[in-house]
């Protein structure tokens, strides 16, 4: 077989249908859209268009405020539930995956809800303050994972000033 013996299965590809090409055709004059009226016009009706009916669109309460398309979203691990863990066990992603605490995927936050009662070393994305210090009282370690939150550099009113020239500077002396 060759490129040049290819061809599509029969009846894969139809014509288009050619209207307003006379009578003859079948499809001429009002080209199979009727008589007057809206729908025999180009324009038709806009999208949404209920047929003067308040549209959905327009019906509906708007509510202030967006929905943040970078919101991170956590697994949350309770304090609580870090007991059922050996005293001196390391508490990463995989042991809270295998322990059915956490969703595969997603990053892990630890809160401080409930107490816990053994030293663990545990590596989450983020901890809450409360949750931090009861690991750390108990002689347990935190390490947080991934990489640290970028920020853009500090802009303060001095750099700002100082990128300006002063006019004073910028002029050369002409007296003679």
């Amino acid at each position: 077989m060759q490129l040049h013996d290819l061809k599509p299965a029969a009846g894969a590809h139809r014509k288009a249908r050619r209207v307003g090409r006379g009578t003859g055709s079948g499809r001429g004059k009002t080209s199979g859209r009727g008589q007057k009226g809206q729908n025999a016009r180009s324009e038709g009706f806009r999208l949404g268009f209920e047929g003067g009916q308040m549209p959905l669109a327009q019906r509906i309460p708007k509510l202030p405020g967006f929905k943040n398309p970078f919101k991170k979203i956590y697994s949350v691990v309770n304090l609580s539930k870090l007991s059922r863990f050996a005293d001196g066990t390391k508490v990463d992603a995989a042991a809270l995956l295998e322990a059915g605490l956490v969703k595969p995927g997603e990053e892990i936050k630890v809160l401080g809800a409930g107490g816990l009662q053994r030293k663990l070393t545990v590596e989450a994305h983020s901890f809450s303050n409360s949750a931090r210090e009861a690991i750390e009282k108990r002689g347990g370690s935190v390490k947080v994972l991934g990489e640290p939150r970028k920020r853009g550099p500090k802009r303060s009113k001095k750099l700002k000033a100082d990128s300006q020239p002063k006019a004073e500077e910028s002029s050369s002396p002409t007296e003679a």
